[in-house]
């Protein structure tokens, strides 16, 4: 009998407990990937080579500018640089897309407009014409942000995806596959809320953005859903094709 192709494998880095893989992960695993989880919030050892067909690095509470308190940050950069080397399809999301830019030369700071939350329209670039991931979204989408700190400026030849008003660096594509977005595609609305109700600052307009953000989220979740599971089904692909050495080779 002929032997089944075993399940392409995507590695997560997950740093927050209350940021998991979420419709990521349900979008996945019905596209055929199977996925391992390293959990740093648990104390669980980021590897130093990726062994599995692709990489993605989810959000967390934790400043991407804290290695003091968080040492294993540095060992999620060095992953997502031996990724990126081998040519496998990389994914940072929030926290995870501030990682990936400072691992590949990039910087980010502390928001200096605050808390970005809730609905941000983000404005997509000519560049997404021919993108793997964001060809044929449409010149805007609505999407889902909780986030303080921003990348400042991109890596070294990345190319940018989408504008916002507030923090301009929202997506790029910083190698032929790998990508990083600023928002949380992965999330539904009440992990959102989630986020909102634990969410302190000292800054009143803040609290307030974010609490709006509760409502907002869930009024847009039909477009945020319809572009996230896109971005995840393409990305999906772009994994298997990969894996099983098929498929578009371009980036």
């Amino acid at each position: 009998m002929p032997q089944t192709a075993a399940a392409p494998e995507v590695l997560v880095v997950q740093p927050g407990d209350d940021d998991p893989l979420a419709r990521f992960g349900e979008w996945f695993a019905g596209l055929g990937l199977e996925t391992e989880t390293v959990r740093t919030f648990a104390g669980e050892t980021v590897p130093a080579d990726l062994g599995a067909d692709a990489l993605v690095v989810l959000g967390g509470e934790m400043s991407s500018l804290d290695d003091a308190n968080h040492p294993w940050l540095e060992r999620v950069r060095a992953l997502v640089r031996n990724s990126v080397s081998h040519g496998k399809p990389t994914l940072g999301i929030c926290l995870g897309a501030q990682l990936l830019a400072q691992a590949l030369g990039g910087r980010v700071v502390k928001g200096a407009a605050g808390t970005e939350g809730g609905v941000v329209p983000v404005e997509l670039t000519a560049a997404c014409d021919d993108d793997l991931l964001f060809h044929g979204l449409g010149p805007q989408i609505e999407v889902a942000s909780m986030h303080g700190d921003a990348v400042e400026e991109l890596p070294p030849g990345a190319i940018l995806l989408g504008t916002g008003a507030t923090y301009p660096h929202q997506a790029f594509r910083a190698a032929p596959y790998t990508w990083a977005v600023q928002f949380h595609p992965e999330i539904p609305p009440e992990t959102y809320a989630q986020w909102a109700s634990e969410f302190r600052s000292a800054d009143p307009g803040e609290r307030q953005r974010v609490a709006d953000g509760v409502a907002a989220v869930a009024e847009a979740d039909a477009g945020i859903r319809r572009v996230a599971e896109l971005l995840a089904t393409r990305f999906a692909e772009l994994v298997t094709s990969r894996a099983r050495g098929t498929g578009r080779d371009d980036g």
